[in-house]
């Protein structure tokens, strides 16, 4: 028996991902898993059996989905608890990444069972990979709240992070989070717009955020499937604006650096790292 057979024979709860879009999109370990598994959670049965019939396979399934998932857990326990190999799968990437999942893994664990990830597909790694953005960090966002007055306050708090920010859309919002993104992070930072990926109409365009709405208004398909958009990072600054200065200098002449670069960051929602060189800059400017 190999190492891979002998990890799937034990007791545990097997977190699975599977295809986005195309089928084939799925690892040797994930279907040798499945075709062994005593149950499959799934987030729907009827996506989940489309899946396993393409790769004959015939496990029970059992459905573990936002409005159940506390209920399912119990069910899950039960049969780890009874020795039984238990696979976790959503419709499509990683269950638990904006995905139902997370609370069925944090039941188990707290029960002191097994969690073994079986990885593979993601959207959001999916499309940073083919993005060609060269920022250093990456900040993963999921999904903007549904509604405009809290989406805009959630945009104004990521505007100032010093990374590519990676949101997933549906198609019928597209439209109305792009605006917004225009309008909170600004026209001069690029988005990468990913729609279908893997999928037969598979689309990634890459331009400045201020022509985007025009690109999904050109063509009604620019509008249709699941997306992807990542909006690159904001350009460096050239130096700090008078306030954040002010407040740095402020607090410097009471506090040490590291503690006053760490409050000025909370105050006035510069990066960090940038005032905390701006105040050494300034301690060696004193010497």
């Amino acid at each position: 028996m190999d190492d891979m057979q002998k990890d799937i024979m034990a007791p545990a709860l097997y977190v699975v991902a599977t295809p986005i879009g195309n089928l084939g999109d799925i690892s040797l370990r994930a279907l040798e898993l499945l075709r062994v598994a005593d149950v499959v959670a799934c987030e729907d049965t009827r996506h989940a059996r489309h899946l396993l019939d393409h790769h004959d396979i015939k496990a029970p399934l059992l459905a573990v989905h936002q409005h159940n998932e506390q209920q399912a857990a119990a069910k899950l326990l039960e049969a780890i608890g009874q020795g039984k190999r238990v696979a976790l799968i959503s419709d499509a990437g990683t269950p638990g990444v904006s995905d139902p999942g997370a609370r069925t893994v944090a039941a188990v664990r707290a029960a002191g069972h097994r969690v073994v990830p079986i990885p593979g597909a993601s959207a959001a790694i999916t499309a940073l990979s083919a993005s060609g953005l060269t920022d250093e960090q990456f900040h993963f966002v999921g999904f903007l709240p549904a509604k405009v007055g809290a989406r805009r306050t959630a945009l104004e708090k990521l505007a100032t992070i010093e990374a590519a920010l990676v949101f997933y859309e549906a198609p019928h919002r597209v439209v109305e989070t792009v605006d917004d993104l225009l309008a909170g992070l600004g026209g001069e930072r690029e988005i990468v717009i990913a729609r279908e990926l893997t999928k037969l109409f598979e689309q990634i365009v890459r331009l400045p955020l201020a022509e985007a709405p025009a690109w999904l208004a050109a063509d009604s398909n620019h509008q249709r499937g699941e997306f992807v958009l990542i909006v690159a990072g904001p350009a460096p600054r050239e130096g700090l604006d008078a306030e954040a200065e002010r407040v740095l200098k402020t607090l410097l002449a009471e506090l040490p650096t590291k503690q006053a670069a760490k409050l000025a960051a909370e105050i006035t929602g510069v990066g960090k790292n940038e005032l905390y060189q701006r105040a050494v800059a300034l301690k060696n400017e004193t010497l």
